[in-house]
């Protein structure tokens, strides 16, 4: 093989690489609100949420808006616990 060859070669594979990680983290997230039940208590009674839970409230994060506009979730998702649970784990209240 030629060193332009190989060259061209090792560039091609690379640009495969980069798609393929960039398919990964851009992967869909499937939106249920019962995702967040590790957040139940903190939701419930205010307390501090736990890590796990913040690790869910972030995974949700683009399910937020649709959570909102959903008739039955909406009084749960714009409560005052709900929302100092979203400052704590570091996600802002949506602006739908």
């Amino acid at each position: 093989m030629k060193k332009g060859s190989c060259a061209s070669l090792l560039c091609a594979l690379v640009v495969v690489v980069v798609v393929l990680a960039e398919a990964r983290v851009t992967e869909a997230v499937t939106c249920n609100p019962l995702e967040l039940r590790p957040c139940l208590g903190a939701f419930t009674s205010g307390q501090p949420p736990s890590a796990g839970c913040c690790d869910k409230v972030r995974e949700q994060k683009p399910c937020l808006c649709g959570y909102i506009k959903n008739p039955n979730l909406k009084k749960f998702v714009n409560s005052p616990n709900t929302r100092k649970v979203g400052a704590a784990c570091g996600v802002p209240y949506p602006k739908c």
